[in-house]
C-alpha cells in the first residue's frame, strides 16, 4: 500500500541541547522545513511509509538528517539528526538519535 503524504501540524518545537550544539540554527530550519514537507530524510522505504501513514492515522512521525549534509548518514549514528513529531501533533522534537 502506497500511502500518499498530508500535512501535519508540527505542535511546540523542541530541541535537545545535544541537537542544539551538533547543528546549525540554519541546519535545523532546514531540516525541520523538510519534514514538515514530507521528505523524511535517511529513513528505510518502509520506515517512509509508516510516516506517510502516520500523516492520516495520527501517529508518530520519524525523520532522521546528516547533520552535515555533504557527509555519508545511515538514519542511525554519528551525523545523524532526528525529528520526531508526537503523534498526537502536541510536539516536535529535534535530538540526536544516542538522546532519544
Amino acid at each position: 500500500m502506497n500511502t500518499t503524504f498530508k500535512n501535519f501540524s508540527l505542535g511546540q518545537i523542541v530541541a535537545t541541547p545535544g541537537a542544539l550544539e551538533a547543528v546549525t540554527p540554519e541546519r535545523l530550519l532546514e531540516c525541520l522545513a523538510l519534514h514538515a514537507r514530507g521528505n523524511f530524510g535517511n529513513v528505510c522505504p518502509e520506515d517512509a511509509e509508516l510516516n506517510n501513514r502516520a500523516t492520516h492515522e495520527g501517529t508518530r512521525i520519524l525523520s532522521a538528517y546528516p547533520i552535515d549534509p555533504a557527509e555519508p548518514c545511515k538514519g542511525h549514528g554519528d551525523n545523524c539528526l532526528w525529528i520526531i513529531t508526537e503523534a498526537d501533533r502536541s510536539s516536535t522534537c529535534v535530538l540526536l538519535p544516542e538522546e532519544y
